[in-house]
Protein backbone atom coordinates (compact mmCIF):
# COMPACT_ATOMS: atom_id res chain seq x y z
CA UNK A 1 0.00 0.00 0.00
CA UNK A 2 1.50 3.17 -0.98
CA UNK A 3 2.21 6.05 1.08
CA UNK A 4 -0.38 9.48 0.71
CA UNK A 5 1.04 12.24 1.43
CA UNK A 6 -2.00 14.00 2.78
CA UNK A 7 -3.46 11.07 5.10
CA UNK A 8 -0.15 9.29 5.63
CA UNK A 9 -2.29 5.97 5.06
CA UNK A 10 -5.30 5.30 3.15
CA UNK A 11 -8.12 4.89 4.93
CA UNK A 12 -6.82 6.46 8.30
CA UNK A 13 -9.16 9.42 8.61
CA UNK A 14 -6.03 11.23 9.56
CA UNK A 15 -4.70 14.10 7.39
CA UNK A 16 -1.20 15.22 8.15
CA UNK A 17 -0.32 18.19 9.73
CA UNK A 18 1.19 20.19 5.60
CA UNK A 19 -1.85 19.62 4.47
CA UNK A 20 -4.79 20.11 6.88
CA UNK A 21 -5.47 23.66 5.72
CA UNK A 22 -5.61 22.44 2.35
CA UNK A 23 -7.91 19.51 3.45
CA UNK A 24 -10.12 22.23 4.94
CA UNK A 25 -10.36 24.10 2.10
CA UNK A 26 -10.94 21.25 -0.09
CA UNK A 27 -13.95 20.16 2.03
CA UNK A 28 -15.57 23.65 2.02
CA UNK A 29 -15.33 24.82 -1.83
CA UNK A 30 -18.25 24.07 -3.80
CA UNK A 31 -18.30 20.97 -5.59
CA UNK A 32 -18.26 22.12 -8.97
CA UNK A 33 -15.32 25.02 -8.20
CA UNK A 34 -11.96 22.57 -8.34
CA UNK A 35 -13.96 21.63 -11.86
CA UNK A 36 -14.37 25.21 -12.94
CA UNK A 37 -10.77 26.46 -11.99
CA UNK A 38 -9.21 23.19 -14.00
CA UNK A 39 -10.93 23.94 -17.19
CA UNK A 40 -10.01 27.70 -16.77
CA UNK A 41 -6.41 26.42 -16.03
CA UNK A 42 -6.44 24.44 -19.55
CA UNK A 43 -7.81 27.24 -21.36
CA UNK A 44 -4.99 29.58 -19.96
CA UNK A 45 -1.90 26.94 -20.61
CA UNK A 46 -3.40 26.58 -24.45
CA UNK A 47 -3.77 30.51 -25.06
CA UNK A 48 -0.32 30.79 -23.76
CA UNK A 49 1.20 27.97 -25.88
CA UNK A 50 2.78 26.49 -23.17
CA UNK A 51 3.22 23.27 -24.85
CA UNK A 52 5.17 19.80 -25.76
CA UNK A 53 6.28 17.65 -28.85
CA UNK A 54 6.69 13.95 -29.26
CA UNK A 55 8.91 12.82 -31.23
CA UNK A 56 7.78 10.59 -34.14
CA UNK A 57 4.49 11.34 -33.47
CA UNK A 58 4.14 12.82 -37.41
CA UNK A 59 0.02 13.55 -37.43
CA UNK A 60 0.17 15.02 -33.90
CA UNK A 61 0.18 18.80 -33.21
CA UNK A 62 1.74 19.93 -29.86
CA UNK A 63 -0.08 18.63 -27.10
CA UNK A 64 -0.50 20.37 -23.37
CA UNK A 65 0.67 18.89 -20.15
CA UNK A 66 -2.06 18.06 -18.14
CA UNK A 67 -1.77 20.36 -15.08
CA UNK A 68 -3.34 18.94 -11.64
CA UNK A 69 -4.62 22.23 -10.17
CA UNK A 70 -4.44 20.35 -6.42
CA UNK A 71 -0.85 21.81 -5.11
CA UNK A 72 1.37 19.18 -3.22
CA UNK A 73 2.89 20.43 -0.26
CA UNK A 74 6.13 19.50 1.73
CA UNK A 75 6.46 20.58 5.10
CA UNK A 76 9.70 23.17 5.92
CA UNK A 77 11.51 20.26 7.89
CA UNK A 78 11.21 17.54 4.82
CA UNK A 79 12.21 20.86 2.46
CA UNK A 80 15.40 20.95 4.86
CA UNK A 81 16.06 17.29 4.94
CA UNK A 82 15.67 17.32 1.02
CA UNK A 83 18.05 20.92 -0.06
CA UNK A 84 20.55 19.41 1.96
CA UNK A 85 20.87 16.10 0.37
CA UNK A 86 20.20 17.90 -3.06
CA UNK A 87 23.06 20.37 -2.60
CA UNK A 88 25.92 17.50 -1.25
CA UNK A 89 24.77 15.11 -4.18
CA UNK A 90 25.35 18.00 -6.84
CA UNK A 91 28.55 18.89 -5.58
CA UNK A 92 29.60 15.47 -5.73
CA UNK A 93 28.76 15.61 -8.94
CA UNK A 94 30.78 18.43 -10.02
CA UNK A 95 33.81 16.99 -7.97
CA UNK A 96 33.33 13.44 -9.87
CA UNK A 97 33.10 15.25 -13.31
CA UNK A 98 36.58 17.30 -12.46
CA UNK A 99 38.23 14.34 -11.51
CA UNK A 100 37.18 11.41 -14.32
CA UNK A 101 38.49 14.47 -16.85
CA UNK A 102 41.56 15.09 -14.57
CA UNK A 103 43.41 12.54 -12.35
CA UNK A 104 40.79 10.07 -12.57
CA UNK A 105 41.58 9.23 -8.69
CA UNK A 106 38.02 7.40 -8.42
CA UNK A 107 39.09 5.06 -11.45
CA UNK A 108 42.48 4.44 -9.29
CA UNK A 109 40.93 4.14 -6.28
CA UNK A 110 38.60 1.31 -7.22
CA UNK A 111 35.34 3.63 -6.57
CA UNK A 112 34.00 2.93 -9.92
CA UNK A 113 35.05 0.34 -13.05
CA UNK A 114 37.13 2.30 -15.87
CA UNK A 115 34.83 0.85 -18.62
CA UNK A 116 31.69 2.01 -17.08
CA UNK A 117 32.90 6.03 -17.41
CA UNK A 118 35.46 5.64 -20.28
CA UNK A 119 33.56 3.10 -22.87
CA UNK A 120 30.18 5.44 -21.79
CA UNK A 121 28.81 7.02 -24.94
CA UNK A 122 28.91 10.78 -23.44
CA UNK A 123 32.30 10.41 -21.91
CA UNK A 124 33.95 13.19 -24.05
CA UNK A 125 38.09 12.27 -24.60
CA UNK A 126 38.62 16.07 -25.82
CA UNK A 127 37.30 17.55 -22.29
CA UNK A 128 40.66 15.66 -20.88
CA UNK A 129 42.55 17.98 -18.87
CA UNK A 130 40.30 20.49 -19.68
CA UNK A 131 39.10 22.96 -16.75
CA UNK A 132 35.53 24.78 -16.70
CA UNK A 133 35.63 28.08 -15.32
CA UNK A 134 35.34 28.01 -10.96
CA UNK A 135 35.59 24.12 -11.95
CA UNK A 136 31.80 24.51 -12.44
CA UNK A 137 30.99 21.36 -14.92
CA UNK A 138 27.13 21.27 -13.73
CA UNK A 139 25.64 24.85 -13.35
CA UNK A 140 21.84 23.67 -13.64
CA UNK A 141 20.71 19.76 -12.10
CA UNK A 142 17.51 18.57 -12.08
CA UNK A 143 17.44 15.54 -9.71
CA UNK A 144 14.44 13.32 -9.64
CA UNK A 145 13.54 12.32 -6.57
CA UNK A 146 10.84 10.01 -5.13
CA UNK A 147 9.04 8.61 -1.74
CA UNK A 148 7.71 5.73 -0.52
CA UNK A 149 7.12 7.17 3.54
CA UNK A 150 7.16 9.74 5.79
CA UNK A 151 10.72 10.17 5.57
CA UNK A 152 11.32 7.99 2.72
CA UNK A 153 13.18 10.05 -0.31
CA UNK A 154 14.94 8.46 -2.88
CA UNK A 155 16.93 9.71 -5.83
CA UNK A 156 15.61 7.70 -8.96
CA UNK A 157 17.97 9.60 -11.48
CA UNK A 158 20.66 12.72 -12.13
CA UNK A 159 19.60 15.20 -15.04
CA UNK A 160 23.19 16.74 -15.43
CA UNK A 161 23.47 17.44 -19.11
CA UNK A 162 20.68 19.62 -20.12
CA UNK A 163 17.54 19.08 -17.80
CA UNK A 164 14.40 20.35 -18.65
CA UNK A 165 10.68 20.97 -16.90
CA UNK A 166 11.68 24.24 -15.09
CA UNK A 167 9.43 26.66 -17.27
CA UNK A 168 6.58 24.63 -15.96
CA UNK A 169 7.39 24.58 -12.20
CA UNK A 170 7.24 28.35 -13.10
CA UNK A 171 3.90 28.85 -14.97
CA UNK A 172 2.34 25.83 -12.69
CA UNK A 173 2.94 28.90 -9.80
CA UNK A 174 2.31 31.82 -11.58
CA UNK A 175 -1.22 30.23 -12.68
CA UNK A 176 -1.98 28.78 -9.01
CA UNK A 177 -1.99 32.44 -7.86
CA UNK A 178 -4.12 33.31 -10.23
CA UNK A 179 -6.70 31.01 -9.69
CA UNK A 180 -6.51 30.21 -6.16
CA UNK A 181 -5.85 33.89 -4.46
CA UNK A 182 -7.31 32.52 -1.58
CA UNK A 183 -6.05 29.52 -0.90
CA UNK A 184 -2.23 31.05 -0.69
CA UNK A 185 -3.29 33.55 1.87
CA UNK A 186 -4.06 30.64 4.30
CA UNK A 187 -0.40 28.87 3.71
CA UNK A 188 2.83 30.72 3.62
CA UNK A 189 4.62 29.01 0.44
CA UNK A 190 8.26 29.38 -0.60
CA UNK A 191 8.59 31.24 -3.57
CA UNK A 192 9.95 29.84 -6.79
CA UNK A 193 9.68 33.05 -9.07
CA UNK A 194 13.52 33.91 -7.82
CA UNK A 195 14.89 30.92 -9.84
CA UNK A 196 15.24 32.86 -13.04
CA UNK A 197 17.13 36.00 -11.56
CA UNK A 198 19.50 33.30 -9.81
CA UNK A 199 19.85 31.25 -13.01
CA UNK A 200 20.92 34.25 -15.50
CA UNK A 201 23.23 35.12 -12.05
CA UNK A 202 24.49 31.58 -11.83
CA UNK A 203 25.69 31.96 -15.52
CA UNK A 204 26.86 35.24 -15.80
CA UNK A 205 29.20 34.52 -12.56
CA UNK A 206 30.33 31.56 -14.97
CA UNK A 207 31.64 33.80 -17.69
CA UNK A 208 35.29 33.29 -18.88
CA UNK A 209 37.68 35.76 -17.45
CA UNK A 210 37.93 37.97 -20.99
CA UNK A 211 34.78 38.67 -20.51
CA UNK A 212 33.28 42.35 -20.26
CA UNK A 213 31.85 43.47 -17.36
CA UNK A 214 28.47 42.70 -18.14
CA UNK A 215 28.88 38.78 -19.91
CA UNK A 216 26.54 38.68 -23.11
CA UNK A 217 24.29 35.39 -22.15
CA UNK A 218 22.60 33.60 -25.21
CA UNK A 219 20.06 30.60 -24.58
CA UNK A 220 21.15 28.43 -27.50
CA UNK A 221 17.95 25.94 -28.79
CA UNK A 222 18.06 23.24 -31.97
CA UNK A 223 14.99 24.92 -32.98
CA UNK A 224 11.10 25.17 -33.01
CA UNK A 225 10.92 21.33 -33.98
CA UNK A 226 12.12 20.34 -30.43
CA UNK A 227 10.22 18.66 -27.93
CA UNK A 228 11.54 21.46 -25.36
CA UNK A 229 11.36 24.47 -27.46
CA UNK A 230 8.47 26.13 -25.53
CA UNK A 231 10.93 25.92 -22.40
CA UNK A 232 13.22 27.37 -24.54
CA UNK A 233 11.57 30.23 -25.94
CA UNK A 234 10.22 31.15 -22.13
CA UNK A 235 13.53 30.97 -20.08
CA UNK A 236 15.26 33.42 -22.75
CA UNK A 237 12.30 35.58 -22.42
CA UNK A 238 12.45 35.69 -18.36
CA UNK A 239 16.23 35.62 -18.40
CA UNK A 240 16.02 38.68 -20.55
CA UNK A 241 18.81 37.21 -23.06
CA UNK A 242 18.55 36.13 -27.00
CA UNK A 243 17.49 32.82 -28.11
CA UNK A 244 19.71 31.76 -30.78
CA UNK A 245 20.53 28.93 -33.19
CA UNK A 246 22.93 27.91 -34.43
CA UNK A 247 23.02 29.57 -37.60
CA UNK A 248 22.67 32.84 -35.36
CA UNK A 249 26.48 32.42 -33.98
CA UNK A 250 29.23 31.91 -35.69
CA UNK A 251 33.63 31.78 -34.51
CA UNK A 252 36.08 33.78 -35.67
CA UNK A 253 39.52 33.65 -34.02
CA UNK A 254 38.48 31.50 -31.19
CA UNK A 255 35.74 33.61 -30.13
CA UNK A 256 31.72 33.28 -30.88
CA UNK A 257 29.93 35.94 -32.19
CA UNK A 258 26.33 36.58 -32.63
CA UNK A 259 25.02 37.99 -35.83
CA UNK A 260 22.81 41.27 -34.89
CA UNK A 261 21.14 44.11 -36.71
CA UNK A 262 23.69 46.19 -35.11
CA UNK A 263 26.92 44.06 -36.32
CA UNK A 264 28.46 41.55 -34.18
CA UNK A 265 28.34 41.01 -30.40
CA UNK A 266 30.63 38.65 -28.85
CA UNK A 267 28.79 35.97 -26.66
CA UNK A 268 30.46 35.18 -23.35
CA UNK A 269 28.06 32.14 -21.96
CA UNK A 270 26.27 29.81 -23.86
CA UNK A 271 23.34 28.24 -22.20
CA UNK A 272 22.80 25.24 -24.44
CA UNK A 273 19.86 23.28 -24.55
CA UNK A 274 21.57 21.45 -27.55
CA UNK A 275 23.08 17.76 -26.82
CA UNK A 276 27.18 17.39 -26.95
CA UNK A 277 26.80 15.30 -30.59
CA UNK A 278 25.11 18.47 -32.23
CA UNK A 279 27.04 21.22 -30.76
CA UNK A 280 30.08 21.50 -32.96
CA UNK A 281 29.94 19.89 -36.91
CA UNK A 282 34.28 20.00 -36.72
CA UNK A 283 34.86 18.07 -33.68
CA UNK A 284 31.31 15.73 -32.88
CA UNK A 285 28.65 14.93 -35.36
CA UNK A 286 29.90 16.61 -39.05
CA UNK A 287 26.26 16.32 -40.00
CA UNK A 288 24.82 18.32 -37.40
CA UNK A 289 23.19 21.55 -38.69
CA UNK A 290 21.93 22.72 -35.32
CA UNK A 291 25.71 23.52 -33.78
CA UNK A 292 28.41 26.05 -34.16
CA UNK A 293 31.77 25.45 -36.39
CA UNK A 294 34.59 26.35 -34.43
CA UNK A 295 32.38 26.51 -31.10
CA UNK A 296 34.57 23.74 -29.37
CA UNK A 297 37.85 25.70 -30.37
CA UNK A 298 36.36 28.81 -28.43
CA UNK A 299 35.11 27.07 -25.76
CA UNK A 300 38.62 24.98 -24.72
CA UNK A 301 40.65 28.54 -25.80
CA UNK A 302 38.59 29.62 -22.50
CA UNK A 303 36.58 32.11 -24.67
CA UNK A 304 33.26 31.45 -24.35
CA UNK A 305 31.51 29.24 -21.44
CA UNK A 306 28.81 26.46 -22.16
CA UNK A 307 26.50 25.54 -19.64
CA UNK A 308 26.04 22.90 -18.87
CA UNK A 309 30.19 21.94 -19.80
CA UNK A 310 30.81 19.55 -22.29
CA UNK A 311 30.70 15.80 -21.73
CA UNK A 312 28.20 15.82 -18.38
CA UNK A 313 26.50 13.56 -19.63
CA UNK A 314 28.26 10.84 -18.03
CA UNK A 315 26.57 11.88 -14.86
CA UNK A 316 23.14 10.93 -15.97
CA UNK A 317 24.19 7.68 -16.96
CA UNK A 318 22.09 5.21 -14.69
CA UNK A 319 25.22 2.72 -14.47
CA UNK A 320 27.18 5.41 -12.80
CA UNK A 321 23.81 6.39 -10.93
CA UNK A 322 24.42 3.15 -9.57
CA UNK A 323 28.32 3.91 -7.69
CA UNK A 324 26.69 7.53 -6.53
CA UNK A 325 26.65 6.54 -2.54
CA UNK A 326 30.24 5.32 -3.22
CA UNK A 327 31.04 8.39 -5.17
CA UNK A 328 29.88 11.09 -2.96
CA UNK A 329 31.41 9.32 0.37
CA UNK A 330 34.83 9.31 -1.68
CA UNK A 331 34.41 13.22 -2.78
CA UNK A 332 33.01 14.47 0.11
CA UNK A 333 33.70 12.58 2.77
CA UNK A 334 30.39 12.11 4.18
CA UNK A 335 27.68 9.51 3.95
CA UNK A 336 24.73 9.89 1.34
CA UNK A 337 21.98 12.40 2.52
CA UNK A 338 19.24 11.02 0.21
CA UNK A 339 20.08 7.54 -0.90
CA UNK A 340 19.64 5.71 -4.59
CA UNK A 341 16.60 3.51 -4.96
CA UNK A 342 18.65 -0.44 -4.41
CA UNK A 343 19.88 -1.23 -7.64
CA UNK A 344 21.18 -4.34 -9.62
CA UNK A 345 24.02 -3.84 -11.95
CA UNK A 346 23.06 -6.75 -14.83
CA UNK A 347 26.51 -6.19 -15.72
CA UNK A 348 27.47 -8.31 -13.45
CA UNK A 349 26.41 -12.12 -13.39
CA UNK A 350 24.78 -13.10 -10.07
CA UNK A 351 22.80 -9.97 -10.39
CA UNK A 352 21.96 -10.83 -13.74
CA UNK A 353 20.58 -14.38 -12.75
CA UNK A 354 18.69 -12.52 -10.21
CA UNK A 355 16.79 -9.88 -12.13
CA UNK A 356 15.87 -12.93 -15.22
CA UNK A 357 14.39 -14.85 -12.28
CA UNK A 358 12.52 -12.14 -11.49
CA UNK A 359 11.24 -9.81 -13.79
CA UNK A 360 7.85 -9.91 -13.62
CA UNK A 361 8.68 -8.24 -10.49
CA UNK A 362 11.33 -5.54 -11.32
CA UNK A 363 11.48 -2.45 -13.46
CA UNK A 364 14.50 -2.60 -15.64
CA UNK A 365 16.05 0.34 -17.36
CA UNK A 366 18.67 0.87 -20.39
CA UNK A 367 21.35 2.74 -18.84
CA UNK A 368 20.98 5.69 -21.80
CA UNK A 369 17.33 5.54 -21.28
CA UNK A 370 15.27 8.41 -20.49
CA UNK A 371 11.78 9.66 -20.63
CA UNK A 372 10.05 6.77 -19.61
CA UNK A 373 11.01 5.18 -22.79
CA UNK A 374 13.45 1.78 -23.40
CA UNK A 375 12.34 0.47 -19.66
CA UNK A 376 10.05 -2.49 -18.33
CA UNK A 377 7.70 -2.34 -15.46
CA UNK A 378 7.44 -6.15 -14.52
CA UNK A 379 4.12 -6.06 -13.07
CA UNK A 380 2.31 -3.91 -15.79
CA UNK A 381 3.94 -5.67 -18.60
CA UNK A 382 2.61 -8.62 -20.50
CA UNK A 383 4.33 -12.00 -20.79
CA UNK A 384 5.57 -10.88 -24.66
CA UNK A 385 7.02 -7.56 -23.30
CA UNK A 386 9.06 -9.45 -20.29
CA UNK A 387 10.16 -12.16 -23.13
CA UNK A 388 11.35 -9.37 -25.34
CA UNK A 389 13.27 -7.89 -22.39
CA UNK A 390 14.68 -10.97 -21.18
CA UNK A 391 16.69 -11.61 -24.54
CA UNK A 392 17.95 -8.07 -24.45
CA UNK A 393 19.08 -8.43 -21.12
CA UNK A 394 21.16 -12.02 -22.38
CA UNK A 395 22.37 -10.00 -25.47
CA UNK A 396 23.72 -6.88 -23.59
CA UNK A 397 23.11 -7.18 -20.40
CA UNK A 398 25.60 -3.97 -19.07
CA UNK A 399 23.28 -2.31 -21.23
CA UNK A 400 20.96 -2.13 -18.04
CA UNK A 401 20.11 -1.64 -14.35
CA UNK A 402 16.80 -3.03 -12.54
CA UNK A 403 15.35 -2.02 -9.62
CA UNK A 404 12.64 -3.21 -7.20
CA UNK A 405 8.93 -1.51 -8.18
CA UNK A 406 8.69 0.76 -5.76
CA UNK A 407 5.46 1.96 -4.12
CA UNK A 408 5.56 5.20 -4.88
CA UNK A 409 3.63 8.16 -2.87
CA UNK A 410 0.69 9.32 -4.18
CA UNK A 411 -0.98 13.10 -3.70
CA UNK A 412 -4.60 13.79 -3.76
CA UNK A 413 -4.91 14.58 -7.11
CA UNK A 414 -8.48 15.66 -9.48
CA UNK A 415 -9.45 12.96 -11.75
CA UNK A 416 -12.55 14.25 -13.38
CA UNK A 417 -15.13 15.79 -11.09
CA UNK A 418 -13.61 13.40 -7.65
CA UNK A 419 -10.28 13.59 -6.24
CA UNK A 420 -7.95 10.32 -5.86
CA UNK A 421 -4.55 9.81 -5.25
CA UNK A 422 -2.00 8.97 -7.89
CA UNK A 423 1.57 8.28 -8.11
CA UNK A 424 4.01 11.42 -7.91
CA UNK A 425 7.73 12.18 -8.38
CA UNK A 426 9.76 15.57 -7.94
CA UNK A 427 12.04 16.69 -10.04
CA UNK A 428 13.84 19.90 -7.88
CA UNK A 429 16.47 22.07 -9.53
CA UNK A 430 20.30 22.69 -8.37
CA UNK A 431 22.35 26.01 -9.57
CA UNK A 432 25.73 25.69 -8.85
CA UNK A 433 27.81 28.95 -9.24
CA UNK A 434 30.71 30.50 -6.87
CA UNK A 435 28.68 30.73 -3.57
CA UNK A 436 28.30 27.22 -4.31
CA UNK A 437 25.01 24.55 -4.72
CA UNK A 438 21.56 25.96 -4.30
CA UNK A 439 17.88 24.43 -4.70
CA UNK A 440 14.54 26.16 -5.65
CA UNK A 441 12.37 25.36 -3.14
CA UNK A 442 10.40 22.51 -4.37
CA UNK A 443 10.21 22.01 -7.94
CA UNK A 444 8.43 20.33 -10.67
CA UNK A 445 5.70 17.85 -9.39
CA UNK A 446 5.28 15.11 -12.18
CA UNK A 447 1.72 12.71 -11.62
CA UNK A 448 0.61 9.49 -13.33
CA UNK A 449 -2.70 10.60 -14.26
CA UNK A 450 -3.96 6.91 -15.14
CA UNK A 451 -5.00 5.03 -12.08
CA UNK A 452 -2.47 2.39 -10.82
CA UNK A 453 0.18 3.89 -13.21
CA UNK A 454 3.88 4.16 -12.07
CA UNK A 455 5.02 6.10 -15.30
CA UNK A 456 4.86 10.00 -15.06
CA UNK A 457 6.70 11.37 -17.99
CA UNK A 458 4.64 13.86 -19.93
CA UNK A 459 5.43 11.84 -22.78
CA UNK A 460 3.78 8.87 -21.60
CA UNK A 461 0.56 10.63 -20.24
CA UNK A 462 1.32 12.17 -17.20
CA UNK A 463 1.21 15.35 -15.77
CA UNK A 464 2.22 18.24 -13.05
CA UNK A 465 1.44 20.07 -9.74
CA UNK A 466 2.50 22.76 -8.44
CA UNK A 467 5.15 21.74 -5.51
CA UNK A 468 4.54 24.02 -2.01
CA UNK A 469 7.06 24.41 0.54
CA UNK A 470 5.60 25.90 3.81
CA UNK A 471 8.08 28.38 5.40
CA UNK A 472 6.67 26.90 9.05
Amino acid sequence: MSFDEMTGQPGSGEVRESYRALARWLDESPPDLLEARARQAEFFFRRMGITFALYGEHNTSERLIPFDIVPRILSAREWRMMEAGLVQRVHALNLFLADIYGAQECIRAGIIPADIVLTNPYFRPEMTGWRPPGDIWVHIAGIDLVRTGEDAFYVLEDNARTPSGVSYMLENREMMMRLFPDLFSEHRVRPVDTYTDLLLQTLKDAAPASAAREPCVVVLTPGPYNSAYYEHSFLADKLGVELVEGSDLYVDNAQVFMRTTQGPCKVDVIYRRVDDDFLDPLTFNPDSALGVPGLMLAYQAGHVTLANAVGTGVADDKAVYTYMPEIIRFFTGEDPILHNVPTWRCREPDALKEVLSRLDELVVKEVGGSGGYGMLVGPAATQEEIEIFRRKLIADPAAFIAQPTLQLSTAPTLCGTQLAGRHVDLRPFVLTGPQGARATPGGLTRVALKEGSLVVNSSQGGGTKDTWVLDA
